[in-house]
C-alpha cells in the first residue's frame, strides 16, 4: 500500500485512464474527483458495507483508520528515485 502526501489540485495517475484529482478540504472531508472510463466501477466503501448484508462478506471488506504522522521515522533517510512517464491523454 502506497501512502502520501499531497497539496491541492495535485493529481494521481493509476495506469494510463485513471485521474484522482485532490481538490482540498475542510475539517474531516477531503474532495476529490475520479476521472476513469465508465466501464470502472467507483463504489464509496460506506455505499458498498451498506448493501452487504451478510456478516461474513462485511468482515473481509478492508477497513483503514487515520495513522498519527511520524516525521523522526524518515529523518535523514533518502528514497530512491522512480523512473516517472508523463501520458498525455487528450479526452
Amino acid at each position: 500500500m502506497l501512502r502520501m502526501s499531497v497539496s491541492t489540485e495535485e493529481f494521481l495517475m493509476i495506469g494510463d485512464d485513471i485521474r484522482i484529482v485532490f481538490l482540498g478540504g475542510t475539517g474531516n472531508h477531503i474532495r476529490i474527483m475520479v476521472d476513469a472510463p465508465k466501464e470502472i466501477p467507483i463504489v464509496r466503501s460506506k455505499a458498498m458495507e451498506k448493501r452487504i448484508k451478510d456478516p461474513e462478506l462485511l468482515a473481509k471488506v478492508p477497513k483503514f483508520y487515520k495513522e498519527e504522522e511520524h516525521p523522526e521515522k524518515y529523518k535523514g533517510k533518502t528514497f530512491p528515485k522512480k523512473n516517472i512517464s508523463i501520458v498525455t491523454n487528450d479526452r
